[in-house]
């Protein structure tokens, strides 16, 4: 139950990720701006998601569980009702921020509620069913979108949130346990003063690399510059001070860094290609929104087939096999996509949707899991933040860069991508190194998922039982790579 509760709050989350992508075309149009530029109303809440994320650890211990996720979900209801009243495109772009600062902390708490609730033992399963909602979220988002759009107007896709909080709200005020404050540290405001931003800065210089001439010109290069410095002024104050925003002794521990490595390229993979599927059907295939939307239903079906036993399969066999399995998945399923054109079948690129599908159940949630099970409870609010906030930031990095791929291959000036119908074929092209793109992002991650624990860890009542953890050896890893 308290998965289930928690879970509806990762729907609103996951689901307003990319909800708009499926009308960015409409909204480029109306407001007159580019890829480039438009791309903003989605890189802008992924950053400010990665940006607050780091806080949600410290929040937790310091305000309890609880209250933080009831805080932060009502804050997002007031982003989403905002977002439905903008006016132009930076107006958009100003309250898809505030939704991000309130839709930041309600899975990475709610991971840690649900993990604290279910012990070691049970983490995978428990993941399954959080990761049910948190998964469909981004597949439906691109349905209800175009329906919404079609139908109705850009603004519903932003007013849909208003039932689902008003449902999850009450519910978690009712049936989430009580978890009192415990004593903590202050805030590391230095840290927050040099992730934030520089995670702001980063992404901002790649997304410029289009629009400015080329990433080496000093509109793109000097973001990134900046970023990079005050990431690595971060973690040097990390390393420096005792209780840090992101505890980098969690970074020790191998699979923990397996586990971010991991998130964080499927994060530039799988954010990367939900941002492009609706653009590619719109421009590259003329279809309507809510066509466009409903060609996205297939890896719905995908993940929805996997994700129920994925969950139960990294119990028993460790979280390494099933992510490795997930991934060559994934790859195999956006191969279709990379060959694309007008002219490839509606069946083959359907077909590549299921595969990607059940790469997506059997990779994501199963990958977090790795990163917990061998973590004390005392760490588990830390980690979740923190691998969190490196999904996200993989997501908007991943956006970023596909968004000055793909503007450099459309031929031309845009304010919308089907405004160019007349090259339907020329735009369907261009697509296709894009795609590429996020096939390499996805391939990518096998290099720090091989290094994911290759056994099941023990459950709470397992390690009581055996005693203590020998020196030197970490309970549930695996003794080999």
């Amino acid at each position: 139950m308290i998965a289930a509760v928690l879970g509806l709050g990762g729907t609103m989350s996951t689901l307003d990720s990319t909800i708009v992508n499926v009308a960015l075309d409409t909204l480029a149009r109306e407001f007159g701006v580019s890829i480039t530029g438009i791309q903003w109303v989605t890189t802008a809440y992924l950053l400010a998601l990665a940006a607050v994320i780091p806080v949600s650890g410290w929040a937790t211990d310091r305000f309890g569980g609880k209250r933080v996720w009831l805080a932060s979900a009502a804050l997002f209801l007031a982003g989403s009702m905002l977002a439905g009243t903008a006016w132009s495109v930076e107006s958009l772009i100003g309250f898809r921020v505030l939704q991000g600062l309130g839709g930041a902390m309600l899975v990475p708490v709610g991971m840690t509620l649900v993990t604290r609730a279910a012990g070691r033992g049970r983490t995978g399963r428990v993941m399954g069913v959080l990761g049910v909602p948190v998964l469909l979220g981004p597949v439906l988002g691109p349905v209800i979108g175009g329906i919404l759009v079609e139908h109705a107007s850009w603004r519903w896709i932003f007013y849909v949130n208003v039932p689902v909080g008003a449902l999850a709200i009450p519910l978690a005020a009712r049936l989430l346990p009580r978890d009192e404050p415990k004593p903590c540290d202050r805030l590391d405001v230095r840290g927050l003063l040099l992730v934030s931003p520089g995670m702001a800065a980063l992404v901002y210089g790649l997304a410029q690399g289009e629009a400015s001439g080329g990433f080496a010109s000093a509109r793109s290069l000097g973001p990134i510059l900046l970023g990079t410095v005050l990431l690595t002024g971060f973690v040097l104050h990390a390393g420096a001070v005792p209780n840090p925003l992101i505890d980098m002794r969690l970074f020790r521990r191998r699979p923990f860094v397996a586990a971010v490595g991991t998130n964080f390229c499927l994060g530039m993979g799988l954010f990367g290609v939900l941002f492009l599927l609706p653009l590619y059907y719109q421009g590259g295939r003329g279809l309507s929104p809510v066509d466009a939307g409903l060609m996205m239903i297939p890896q719905g079906v995908g993940a929805a087939l996997m994700i129920p036993f994925a969950g139960r399969i990294t119990d028993r066999i460790g979280p390494r096999p099933v992510v490795l399995t997930g991934l060559a998945l994934i790859v195999i399923g956006t191969l279709p996509f990379a060959f694309t054109g007008s002219s490839v079948p509606y069946p083959v690129l359907a077909l590549g949707l299921v595969v990607r599908g059940l790469g997506m159940g059997a990779s994501t949630m199963p990958a977090m899991a790795g990163a917990y099970a061998t973590l004390d409870p005392g760490d588990i609010a830390r980690a979740a933040s923190a691998l969190n906030a490196l999904r996200r930031l993989g997501g908007s990095v991943g956006v970023a860069l596909l968004s000055v791929v793909l503007e450099r291959g459309l031929p031309g000036a845009m304010g919308g991508v089907t405004a160019r119908a007349a090259q339907t074929e020329v735009v369907a092209g261009a697509f296709g190194p894009t795609f590429w793109w996020a096939v390499a992002f996805c391939a990518l991650a096998f290099v720090p998922a091989v290094f994911l624990p290759g056994r099941p860890a023990l459950s709470d009542d397992r390690q009581v039982e055996s005693g203590p953890t020998p020196p030197g050896r970490t309970v549930g890893a695996s003794a080999t790579p």
